[in-house]
């Protein structure tokens, strides 16, 4: 009976998808899904005469699989996984392994191998990108969990796998407990921001210089066979050409509210518990909520009047300097996301590979790119990199694109173009670069109102003083914390 190499539950796209994938590398894949109608309908149809086992029970599954077994889920994430997880274990062996290859938050993926290891089980939770496509042609594979767990994972993940130029498989062990899920959900932080980045070069093409969509799919066209060269520039470019059925663009029909699974929001609130600015991000995550707010934006319309965008000058320079703007801001986007890593790493004792993660990223993703090249190419010589505008390559990128940068936020600001994303990673950039901000004066605020105390210039670091500002204070200080 136990003749499938890996068993897969939950036949939405994603689970289908990477069935045909790994059964195409030569793997047998027992599955099985909660509906066993879609288990009949996969295996008569797109898997018909595949060496795919359809199960109608989860017991029938476990039976199927060769040992140590490997069952990897594709459900919903929260609740659901927990539902699965309760049905296997008390079908499964010890040292047999579960994978969560849904889009889970990296809490539970802690809890869940800690759970499983104290019954002697192994778990993966791992983050999967590339969308319908990369789960069949080959996606990046983002694994952490249980150490153990991954020899006996390693040839079929990494063979179904985008590859890179030189054959290097996407996918690489990532590290213990929840690092698998928390790296494809900065991941996913990152892709919030390259698109919202991608929709503010849009709309200043639009809106202050008047494009046409035909125009706008040339100037993408080309941004893609430069250093902009991506997935998400290349649909971009492909997006604007599209015509409806009446000969107009398409995408100027579709209702500007944007939607979201959560991942970018988690990403957010992480960067904020690990006290890492995570600006540009976090913009990202609040364009789509006030994209949302589409009826409350219609009404302010009418009241709210800013000025007419009109723009005088060499609009094939603003273009280049545009290109510049979005290619600096991507690189301030990658550098808080690498050190947010960083220091989740620390917190949760994580060993990351941080440029195997940019070669995870490099093919099969959503944000794969060559831009992820020159990220491995920084980590490779310097492992200890504290941010990546340290490095030499995006130091002088950054700063040869500073003047094109600072023209475009200061031409949207003037025309009333709407662009958090390019500006707020241009306030980063200038927070960053800068010896000296006025937190001075936010502590001394801090220690008039709440006696908070504040450390001083002429003296040692960890020495905390403080000033009885009106004479009516007192001695009493509040204890020092951050929160």
């Amino acid at each position: 009976m136990s003749n499938a190499d890996i068993g897969l539950i939950g036949l939405a796209v994603m689970g289908e998808n990477l069935v045909l994938n790994m059964e195409s590398h030569g793997y047998t894949v027992a599955v099985f899904n909660r509906t066993t109608q879609k288990v009949d309908d996969f295996v008569n149809g797109r898997g018909k005469g595949k060496n795919i086992i359809g199960t109608h029970t989860v017991e029938e599954l476990i039976q199927n699989l060769k040992s140590p077994r490997k069952v990897m889920i594709m459900v919903k994430a929260g609740n659901p996984v927990d539902k699965v997880i309760e049905q296997l274990v008390p079908l499964l062996d010890k040292g047999d392994i579960i994978i969560d290859g849904g889009n889970s938050h990296f809490p539970d993926s802690i809890r869940r191998t800690k759970e499983l290891e104290e019954k002697g089980l192994l778990f993966i939770g791992t983050g999967v990108s590339g969308g319908e496509e990369g789960a069949l042609k080959g996606p990046s594979i983002m694994p952490g969990g249980s150490n153990e767990a991954w020899p006996h994972l390693k040839s079929i993940f990494q063979d179904i796998s985008a590859k890179v130029e030189d054959g290097t498989p996407c996918c690489d062990w990532v590290g213990e407990g929840g690092a698998g899920h928390f790296v494809k959900m900065v991941h996913n932080g990152i892709e919030y921001g390259d698109m919202q980045l991608i929709c503010e070069a849009y709309q200043i093409m639009k809106d202050l210089l008047g494009m046409s969509y035909d125009e706008m799919h040339q100037v993408f066209k080309e941004w893609n066979e430069g250093e902009l060269d991506s997935y998400l520039v290349e649909i971009t470019r492909d997006i604007l050409a599209y015509k409806d059925d009446d000969g107009q663009p398409l995408v100027e029909k579709i209702l500007d509210t944007a939607g979201q699974k959560g991942t970018g929001k988690w990403t957010a609130i992480a960067s904020l518990d690990q006290g890492v600015p995570l600006t540009l991000i976090g913009e990202a995550v609040y364009a789509r909520t006030l994209s949302a707010m589409k009826d409350d934006r219609v009404e302010a319309s009418k009241i709210l009047k800013g000025p007419k965008p009109k723009f005088e000058g060499d609009k094939k320079q603003f273009i280049e300097d545009l290109r510049k703007a979005l290619y600096a801001s991507k690189i301030v986007s990658y550098a808080q996301g690498y050190v947010l890593m960083r220091y989740a790493a620390e917190e949760y004792g994580w060993n990351l590979n941080y440029g195997g993660i940019a070669l995870m990223w490099r093919g099969g993703c959503i944000i794969r790119s060559i831009f992820l090249g020159k990220i491995k190419e920084a980590f490779d010589k310097n492992p200890k990199l504290t941010n990546l505008l340290l490095d030499d390559f995006f130091k002088e990128k950054i700063e040869s694109s500073q003047d094109s940068w600072r023209k475009v936020v200061a031409a949207a600001a003037t025309n009333g173009i709407w662009v958090p994303a390019m500006s707020t990673a241009l306030n980063y950039f200038d927070g960053y670069r800068n010896d000296r901000l006025p937190a001075n004066l936010l502590q001394a605020h801090r220690d008039y109102f709440g006696a908070h105390t504040y450390e001083r210039v002429d003296k040692p670091r960890g020495e905390f003083f403080h000033t009885n500002w009106t004479g009516r204070g007192g001695k009493t200080a509040s204890s020092t914390y951050n929160a």
